[in-house]
């Protein structure tokens, strides 16, 4: 049989394929090889062949019976186990955590304390200086009824401000203003009044103006212009915490602690006092009368008394 044989043949039998049609079927469809071909040497189709051959393999798909689709077993229960570093990172993470959970809580506690008691103290020293006032006031009134005097203590407390430079300084006026911790112009600091204070004051009276603050005066430098020693380095009074870190021991915890400390002249003012860091006021407005003479004389320098409060409202 000739390929244009095979080829005739195999047209009716495409036409003919049914979806049940085998493999064997599909072959013989499709035509064998000639007898007299050699075993080794492959038939060339015409293009007619070609397509029935493709349709007869189409068509034996079609019949062929579809696989079932493998579904593998879901193991529950086994996980990978992830890599020891991870799990140990893992574990230090949430110890660290809860950790600093438990210190914000702490934290937390503490500074709500701080706010009730300073509430507490703040009026409890507000009753103590209006008492104070009132008693002051009743006593003069007193003594002028019955035509008596009536002497006022004496002031503990007094505030000093250097208002010269370094010009023309003897060495042992520079070694008593750097013991009152007064290097610059402008600088401010309290001073418990004592024989020896006093006597260092007299010496180093030209350079500096001082008098006795009184509580409203004392209040404004401390809030706002107060700054405090914090390892070393100068800091602005922003939390009660500051204070309670340093000065708990002492029982002062908040600002208004420091006011009272500082304004009675407390048994804890040397360590208040010391954890204050200088004040750094501003020139006067509308400048100095002239410092290089006494305030008695119509100048800045010198012993302030009561009217220390105005200098110290214009540089503040």
């Amino acid at each position: 049989m000739s390929s244009k044989t095979a080829a005739a043949a195999a047209k009716p039998a495409a036409a003919k394929a049914q979806p049940a049609a085998t493999n064997s079927g599909a072959k013989a469809a499709a035509g064998k090889p000639p007898a007299g071909a050699a075993a080794g040497k492959k038939v060339k189709l015409t293009g007619e062949a070609k397509k029935a051959k493709k349709a007869a393999n189409k068509a034996a798909r079609k019949a062929a019976p579809k696989k079932a689709a493998v579904v593998k077993p879901v193991v529950i229960g086994k996980r990978v186990s992830a890599p020891e570093s991870l799990l140990l990172r893992r574990k230090n993470t949430a110890r660290l955590r809860a950790v600093r959970q438990k210190q914000l809580s702490a934290l937390k506690k503490t500074r709500k304390n701080i706010r009730v008691t300073a509430f507490k103290r703040a009026e409890k020293y507000a009753k103590e200086y209006r008492v104070a006032q009132k008693n002051d006031i009743r006593m003069k009134r007193i003594a002028r009824n019955t035509g008596s005097f009536y002497l006022s203590p004496e002031p503990k407390l007094a505030f000093v401000i250097r208002i010269r430079g370094i010009n023309g300084v003897s060495p042992k006026v520079r070694k008593i203003l750097q013991l009152l911790r007064l290097r610059q112009i402008h600088n401010g600091v309290f001073v418990r009044l004592t024989n020896a204070t006093m006597q260092m004051i007299r010496l180093v009276e030209p350079y500096i103006a001082y008098g006795y603050p009184s509580l409203k005066s004392v209040r404004n430098l401390i809030y706002k212009r107060g700054f405090v020693r914090v390892n070393g380095q100068r800091k602005p009074i922003t939390d009660n915490m500051m204070i309670a870190n340093k000065l708990k021991k002492q029982g002062v915890v908040c600002v208004e602690d420091m006011i009272h400390e500082i304004y009675t002249v407390g048994p804890n003012f040397k360590k208040v006092n010391k954890f204050l860091w200088p004040f750094k006021l501003s020139s006067p407005r509308g400048g100095f009368l002239d410092t290089g003479r006494q305030f008695t004389d119509s100048g800045d320098a010198g012993n302030h008394e009561k009217y220390i409060n105005n200098l110290i409202h214009k540089m503040n």
